[in-house]
């Protein structure tokens, strides 16, 4: 008996059961031969083909899809399964974890990662198998002469991880090479690059084409106190006036907005802090 098919499920379904559901209401259902809640989880022999063949034999699911599947022995003798496929294989990864129902336990759940290729030289891929099974599967099969049957069903789920550390890193890439600084055109644009953002007012003074010191002084956030300008023109124009001008006699400081910063004391040696955004020292 089956249950609902999928062109009779509602708009908007979507199919997101949990571990302890995969085992108690469909597995235990398809190895019982009871009907399933819903009938979209196709029978299929997933090791007969690769993983990127399986979707299409998929009724239902876009990221990820569910299979019944028999399991064959690898060996006439033994129990452990053959997962070889059509040009890979399937190998377990980590620990099986034991599902169960309130404090029952009902089945097991085993990770397994496709590698192309064959053992011991596979390649590893992105696509990942959970693979559902009852706890007593082993007795449902009786072995008999020649048959390699080692389990009836057991529930797969499969998707392709999505490399995530790949994805944040080209990102970072792409972020960081936006905020680059941008080329600078001509010979004075990369002659202020080299300006580093604390040098010496003997340094400033070096530069012919950043004009007077009472233009770099005068802005929004001068201080009243200090009048350079008038300082300036009431020393003179002469050589001998402009010498006897000490520097060393200003005692105020720039430290409202962190933009300049005068210490007392001989300027020339002193430090001098200069924003780059004010000044376009970029």
């Amino acid at each position: 008996m089956q249950g609902k098919t999928s062109s009779d499920l509602p708009p908007g379904f979507r199919f997101h059961p949990t571990d302890e559901e995969l085992i108690i209401y469909y597995l235990r259902n398809q190895a019982t031969s009871r009907p399933l809640p819903v009938s979209i989880i196709p029978e299929v022999d997933i090791y007969k083909f690769d993983p990127w063949q399986l979707p299409e034999k998929a009724e239902f699911g876009e990221n990820e899809w569910y299979f019944f599947t028999p399991r064959d022995r690898k060996y006439p003798n033994g129990v452990r399964p053959n997962r070889a496929t059509v040009s890979g294989y399937w190998k377990a990864t980590g620990t099986d974890k034991a599902i169960y129902s309130g404090s029952k336990y009902v089945g097991v759940k085993k990770a397994l990662v496709f590698y192309k290729g064959r053992p011991p030289k596979g390649i590893k891929s992105d696509w990942i198998m959970h693979e559902y099974r009852l706890n007593d599967s082993r007795k449902q099969v009786k072995q008999q002469n020649g048959s390699m049957r080692l389990d009836d069903w057991v529930l797969c789920r499969i998707y392709k991880k999505r490399n995530i550390g790949r994805n944040l890193e080209e990102k970072v890439e792409i972020t960081n090479t936006q905020l680059e600084k941008p080329v600078a055109n001509d010979a004075s644009e990369q002659q202020m690059l080299k300006i580093s953002k604390t040098c010496s007012l003997s340094h400033l003074l070096e530069f012919e084409y950043m004009g007077s010191i009472s233009q770099l002084l005068n802005d929004n956030t001068y201080n009243p106190s200090l009048d350079f300008q008038n300082v300036m023109s009431n020393a003179g124009t002469g050589t001998d006036h402009a010498e006897n001008f000490q520097l060393g006699e200003m005692a105020t400081h720039y430290t409202n907005s962190g933009k300049f910063q005068v210490n007392q004391g001989n300027l020339l040696n002193q430090p001098l802090f200069v924003n780059p955004m004010v000044y376009e020292f970029q």
